[in-house]
């Protein structure tokens, strides 16, 4: 404001220039080095899959694609003062306070093409949750009697690693694990559900116990279950491959500041 030799301004006025030329240290965009060094190879993996390819060649009718994650440390909630429904010009209250009533782990299955919805509630996430959430899926047709039936999954440790791939894989004839690069849960279609689920039925978090908290998860599912249909997956190889072009230009650029 000095060097424009401002003595006699608007506020309008100053928040243009202020947006248009301020430091603005409150604003951030995270970023990370690509770790794992086979990430191109992995991601495109998946992305074949949710274009209906694998190694080159299309999937036939009976092969099918699952995406698989679990959330976990839901809790639950309880307002001290009850919720208060929306009314005409006001919208819904609830109160700031609460009592902690607990936690649940909510996992997911979803058949990326079929949008076919899978869902469990356990107390806590690891190694045999995971497993009763497949044997939920691949003893139902038609993923039973199926060619083979894709899972894509993050490195969580409930399914990480080649440990994960023998013990699924060994008990499961038709099953193949995928797994996604590090940091690549934005790649997981199941994400999109979560997000779904967070926003339409976790929000307010007001449930008096984990039962309450139970029902409106396996509740949500059910319904979302009769209208899902598959997401509109439009992020492909090519994509992929613009991205890590631009974040390796990125990387050469901090390396020669450096």
């Amino acid at each position: 404001m000095i060097e424009r030799g401002v003595c006699d301004a608007s506020a309008t006025t100053i928040w243009r220039w202020l947006h248009e030329d301020a430091i603005k240290p409150w604003q951030v965009r995270s970023w990370l080095f690509a770790r794992d060094p086979d990430f191109a190879r992995k991601a495109g993996r998946v992305l074949d899959l949710y274009a209906r390819r694998f190694e080159g060649r299309r999937l036939r009718p009976d092969e099918y694609v699952i995406s698989a994650d679990e959330k976990s440390q839901l809790q639950a909630l309880g307002r001290r003062h009850p919720t208060l429904a929306p009314a005409p010009g006001r919208p819904s209250l609830c109160e700031f306070e609460y009592r902690r009533g607990g936690t649940l782990a909510y996992l997911a299955a979803f058949d990326v093409h079929h949008a076919n919805l899978f869902g469990r509630v356990e107390e806590r996430t690891g190694i045999e949750p995971f497993g009763r959430l497949v044997e939920q899926v691949m003893s139902a047709e038609p993923y039973a009697s199926a060619r083979r039936v894709f899972w894509i999954v993050d490195n969580g440790s409930s399914h990480a690693g080649k440990a994960s791939i023998e013990r699924l894989e060994g008990k499961w004839p038709n099953l193949r694990l995928i797994h996604l690069p590090i940091h690549a849960s934005w790649l997981n279609q199941i994400e999109l559900y979560f997000s779904i689920v967070g926003r339409k039925a976790l929000t307010p978090n007001d449930f008096a116990s984990l039962d309450e908290l139970r029902e409106r998860l396996l509740g949500f599912q059910a319904r979302y279950a009769e209208i899902a249909r598959p997401f509109e997956w439009t992020f492909t190889r090519a994509d992929l491959d613009r991205v890590l072009a631009r974040v390796a230009e990125r990387e050469a650029r901090l390396e020669l500041a450096a």
